[in-house]
C-alpha cells in the first residue's frame, strides 16, 4: 500500500493570471513537460500530469483539488496565495529573455507624477493587480502608495498605457518584458517610468502543502535543476518560454539547500 501511495499521480497546476494563452493551446506542451520531468526524476510513467488555467479563480479552484500537488505560478500569485495554500517553493523559473529575476516598473504620463503623493486618486493597473500585497509590499515597497489608490488587474496593458498617455488618472505597473517593449510604442515619449521594484523572482514552482512526499519532491527538484542539458529538453523548455530552473532565492526566505 505504501508503494502505491508513493507512486500516486500528482497534478502540476500552471496558473498565469493576466497573461495571454488558453488552456487548450498549452496542453500539448504541458504534457511533454510533465512526461520529461517525471522521467528525469525517476517517477513512474504517468505519475505526473499538468494542467493550465489563465485565471486567478480558475487556478485556485484547480489547486483546491487533493491531486494538485505542485503549482507553477508567477511570483505575484505566490505572494498573494502562497501562505494560504501552504506553497513550499522548490525552484525558480529561468525565463527566456528575462532570466530568473526581474524588475517591475511603474509607468505614468510624463511629468505628471513627482512622487507617491501624486498618485492620490489614481487607479494602478497591472497584470499583477489581482495581488495587491505584491504591488504594495514587493514591487513598490519603497514607494508607499496613497490610501485612495485603486489597484486593479488587467490583461490589456496596451490599453492601460494609452489611457495614461492621454492624461487619465492611471498608472501602469509593468513586468520586465512589458517595460522593455514600451519604447516601441508610438506614444512612448508621452510616458515615463517613475518607480522601479527591486529584483524579484519571475515565477516559482512549489509543492502544495504535504501532497508530495519529501523524497519525491527532492528527486523532482534535482531533475528540474538539471533540465535543459539535453537538446530535446531544451526544445521542450523553449516551447514554454523557459531556459530552465534555478535554486530558490525568495525575498525574506532562506534558499532551499
Amino acid at each position: 500500500m505504501a508503494t502505491l501511495l508513493a507512486a500516486a499521480a500528482v497534478t502540476l497546476v500552471f496558473c498565469a493570471p493576466g497573461y495571454p494563452g488558453e488552456a487548450g493551446d498549452a496542453q500539448p506542451y504541458l504534457d511533454q513537460f510533465a512526461q520529461t520531468v517525471a522521467a528525469a526524476a525517476g517517477w513512474p510513467e504517468g505519475s505526473l500530469t499538468a494542467v493550465y488555467d489563465p485565471t486567478e479563480s480558475g487556478g485556485l479552484a484547480r489547486l483546491a483539488s487533493p491531486a494538485a500537488g505542485l503549482a507553477f505560478v508567477p511570483y505575484p500569485f505566490f505572494v498573494a496565495h502562497g501562505e494560504k495554500l501552504h506553497l513550499a517553493p522548490l525552484v525558480q523559473a529561468d525565463v527566456t529573455d528575462t532570466g530568473p529575476r526581474q524588475r517591475w516598473k511603474l509607468i505614468a504620463k510624463r511629468g505628471r507624477v513627482k512622487g507617491p503623493a501624486s498618485l492620490s486618486g489614481f487607479t494602478l493597473l497591472s497584470t499583477a493587480g489581482y495581488a495587491p500585497q505584491f504591488v504594495t509590499h514587493s514591487a513598490l515597497s519603497a514607494w508607499p502608495l496613497p490610501r485612495d489608490v485603486r489597484i486593479e488587474a488587467t490583461g490589456q496593458a496596451l490599453s492601460a498605457l494609452r489611457r495614461a498617455a492621454v492624461g487619465d488618472p492611471v498608472a501602469v505597473l509593468l513586468d520586465q518584458a512589458g517595460a522593455t517593449a514600451l519604447a516601441s510604442l508610438p506614444f512612448a515619449s508621452d510616458l515615463e517610468a517613475v518607480a522601479q521594484s527591486p529584483e524579484l523572482p519571475v515565477a516559482v514552482l512549489a509543492v502544495v502543502g504535504a501532497r508530495v512526499p519529501a523524497a519525491r519532491a527532492r528527486s523532482l527538484r534535482e531533475a528540474l535543476l538539471r533540465l535543459g542539458g539535453e537538446p530535446r529538453d531544451a526544445e521542450i523548455l523553449a516551447a514554454m518560454r523557459l531556459r530552465g530552473f534555478v535554486p530558490t532565492e525568495l525575498p525574506g526566505r532562506t534558499a532551499v539547500p
